[in-house]
């Protein structure tokens, strides 16, 4: 190895002509995942989520009250509407270039930082519009401003000219956006007129003061063509719309809207709508500035919050002692609620803006819903005595259930075979608890001086598992590693499988950041997916988000994900003193007991990715599975053709 750092390098393999610098929309195209999450069906409807949140802020602002969106028979999309227009006159910063062009072909341009234009939006790092424009082979912008018709076209994020006018428009106002996605960056993907309505109306539902039309030149055999959308009731009548007939114990939903600013003084709002029903399982769906947040956050965190302080303490009122053991699961369970704020610089987890992370929306929503829901028990004993008996009966079953999962618990390991190489937690209930599948003894070791052992376990896996997609029913169960993680969760394969002897809370899977640990975590989702679905879609299975990188500035510490995120901190500083030093970890095993506990292992301070199933589209992850993973190797090489084009890092 010594021979090997001695070897002489001739310096100009390496000189200043290898650095490569992207202008403008080019890190876009480049990259299409860090800004929008990758270039899958998902990613494409996204485009136009982001291009629709622009109108829809320009409505909830009051400057818009209709917007129009249009599919085309080439699958072009038209945005519409009657608000502001985009300003195209030249901005101060950038002679010669008109304020629409420095939108739409620069990242972290636009209206929404300082809160002039805008009190509340979902559009907020300036990247939307822009990022569309460079992952679409054709968009033109047409702005209605003082009775006059602007345009300007685009391609792949350059412009084709300057903004010109092109007519009168004594009679219109605002901004229509029409955009065809790149095939270079999407490939074969399509928009649906099903996925796209199903944005449109809940876009519709989450501001009463707007009406959308949708029209459509695709014909699906179930989407209409054509359907207008403008709901008074706001989340109530989505709620009503949604549970249909299904019994409640509510005559009416629990709905209502607060103004933060004539309660709390600061701008923005809460509209929310919650009813328990015995008909189906509960759901949450909540947004923020009518972003979609699907995996929550705080303003969800201080929504039950108010209803779970709410109902314990009518509880207490109506002497009911029971209501005492009551938790935020029990309110889950048959609740079926919709939230929607609106606040100042929302702060999200990644820029598809999944969760909502600022910590002001959990105090301004839990303070504003708590005050009303006090005041809706006491006003219908009715519906109130029914959910309280409910949610009561809840507590009780679920209390029960864990008595008795604690009694088996705690005889586990005597009935139980479990395997040898199991590093197991005390604790002697499910709830809270966590096995990580980590790869390899190296990481194992590591690990198990970084976890919490009263609910953290450990189970190590040697190599790559068995692929279990084709693989007979016998060879499943003469595999050892296979055999190890059965026993390990308690469960059985297959239609064996029962989600009541689930022995963890969290399952995590824990693999190193390469080629072969993103092999073996396929490999172990392919697993879950194919024998122990129901796993997936309770929510208990889970990839942990272990960093590349660990940047160290004299006491300043930050790790990265990626490259990425190393290099904005380099260019950024940590805040700390002399030179940044950056160490990079080969694999978890490498990691020591601290850096693995507080990046990867401590809940306090780790990410984690919820392995789910897009409730919109399941068959076609069934049939990606299938593609992928399946036994005929013509369709992964198909697959490899037609995707190939969009790999954005290798790694030899």
């Amino acid at each position: 190895m010594a021979d090997d750092l001695l070897t002489p390098v001739d310096p100009s393999d390496y000189d200043a002509s290898h650095i490569e610098v992207l202008e403008g929309l080019e890190p876009v195209r480049k990259r299409p995942g860090m800004y929008i999450g990758g270039t899958d069906e998902r990613a494409l409807h996204h485009m136009v989520a982001e291009v629709l949140d622009n109108s829809m802020d320009e409505a909830v602002a009051g400057h818009a009250n209709r917007i129009e969106v249009e599919l085309h028979e080439d699958f072009a999309i038209t945005i519409r509407d009657n608000g502001r227009g985009i300003p195209i006159d030249p901005h101060p910063k950038f002679p010669g270039k008109s304020a629409l062009e420095v939108i739409l072909c620069t990242l972290h341009a636009g209206g929404k930082f300082s809160g002039k234009a805008y009190e509340t939006s979902g559009g907020l790092h300036g990247v939307g519009a822009s990022v569309v424009n460079a992952l679409s082979d054709s968009m033109v912008v047409q702005v209605a401003r003082n009775k006059e018709l602007f345009e300007q076209r685009f391609s792949r994020g350059l412009p084709l000219g300057p903004v010109a006018k092109v007519g009168a428009a004594p009679n219109r106002r605002g901004t229509t956006v029409t955009f065809h996605a790149d095939e270079e960056i999407f490939g074969k993907h399509r928009f649906k007129p099903a996925r796209l309505l199903k944005m449109v109306r809940s876009k519709a539902y989450l501001f009463s003061g707007v009406e959308i039309r949708w029209k459509s030149a695709i014909e699906d055999g179930e989407t209409p063509t054509e359907a207008t959308f403008h709901f008074p009731g706001g989340l109530s009548d989505y709620l009503t719309e949604t549970l249909g007939s299904a019994s409640t114990y509510a005559e009416k939903p629990f709905a209502g809207t607060v103004d933060f600013k004539e309660k709390f003084g600061t701008p923005g709002k809460v509209e929310w709508a919650i009813n328990w029903t015995p008909s189906r399982d509960g759901f949450i769906q909540s947004y923020c500035n009518t972003v979609p947040t699907p995996e929550g956050g705080t303003h969800e965190a201080g929504f039950w919050a108010a209803i779970l302080k709410g109902i314990r303490a009518y509880g207490e009122l109506s002497n009911n002692k029971k209501a005492a053991q009551i938790t935020r699961d029990d309110l889950i369970t048959g609740g079926c609620a919709l939230v929607s704020c609106f606040i100042r610089e929302p702060e999200f987890v990644g820029q598809t803006k999944d969760r909502l992370a600022t910590t002001e929306a959990s105090k301004l929503v839990e303070g504003a819903v708590r005050d009303h829901f006090d005041h809706w028990l006491t006003s219908d004993t009715k519906s109130a005595g029914a959910i309280l008996d409910f949610l009561v009966l809840r507590a009780e079953e679920r209390l029960r259930r864990r008595q008795e999962k604690e009694t088996a618990r705690k005889t586990a390991t005597k009935k139980l075979r479990l395997p040898g190489k199991l590093v197991d937690c005390s604790a002697t209930s499910r709830e809270g608890t966590e096995l990580f599948i980590v790869e390899g003894d190296s990481a194992g070791g590591s690990a198990k001086m970084a976890r919490d052992r009263k609910t953290q376990a450990l189970l190590p896996l040697r190599g790559k598992i068995l692929n279990v997609l084709g693989a007979a029913s016998s060879k499943l169960g003469s595999n050892a590693e296979i055999s190890d993680l059965s026993q390990a969760l308690g469960v059985g394969l297959g239609t064996k499988f029962n989600i009541d002897d689930l022995r963890y809370d969290k399952i995590i899977i824990m693999t190193d950041a390469d080629v072969d640990g993103a092999h073996i975590a396929a490999l172990l989702m392919t697993f879950f997916f194919t024998q122990m679905r129901p796993m997936i879609d309770r929510g208990h299975l889970y990839l942990a988000c272990p960093p590349l990188f660990r940047l160290t500035q004299g006491a300043k510490r930050i790790y990265c994900l990626d490259e990425a995120e190393r290099d904005m901190w380099l260019e950024k500083g940590l805040g700390g003193k002399g030179n940044i030093s950056v160490s990079r970890f080969k694999g978890l095993g490498e990691m020591d007991a601290k850096d693995l506990k507080e990046t990867t292992m401590n809940p306090e301070t780790r990410k984690l990715i919820r392995v789910s199933i897009d409730e919109d589209e399941p068959g076609e992850t069934g049939d990606l599975v299938e593609r992928l993973m399946g036994k005929k190797p013509e369709k992964r090489f198909e697959y490899i053709q037609a995707n190939a084009k969009f790999v954005e890092e290798l790694d030899f």
